[in-house]
């Protein structure tokens, strides 16, 4: 995994210092329904993508893919207004609080957690 190119970031610092990235740079997002809980998708962000977000209120994040930011709904219209995002213990990942607009996955399902796995139990 190659790292995300260094952009200075207006991320105001102490939030930075509290953010856990990996070695690219990267703190994993997911995001929520801010309403009903919904678990809709899992992203990327660094603090650049981070700073976005929170100043805009526009979810964004870095396509790993495409090595660029990335505005969800920019192209599919399908925008995540952010309500809130919150950090999780370690820092290494955030929660993102949003009211999706139309689906959030590209394969045009509401959620990208669509799929159901079998699950064997063990018998006690």
């Amino acid at each position: 995994m190659s790292a995300v190119p260094a952009v200075d970031s207006a991320l105001d610092p102490a939030v930075a210092a509290l953010l856990r990235r990996d070695p690219a740079g990267l703190v994993a997002a997911v995001v929520q329904q801010h309403d009903t809980g919904e678990v809709l998708m899992v992203a990327w962000m660094d603090d650049e993508a981070l700073h976005r977000t929170l100043s805009t209120g526009r979810a964004t994040y870095w396509s790993r893919s495409r090595r660029e930011y990335w505005v969800k709904g920019e192209t599919s219209g399908h925008r995540q207004w952010v309500r809130d995002v919150r950090l999780d213990c370690d820092g290494d990942a955030l929660l993102v609080l949003v009211d999706q607009e139309g689906p959030a996955c590209h394969t045009g399902e509401r959620s990208c957690f669509s799929r159901d796995l079998e699950v064997t139990r063990a018998t006690r």
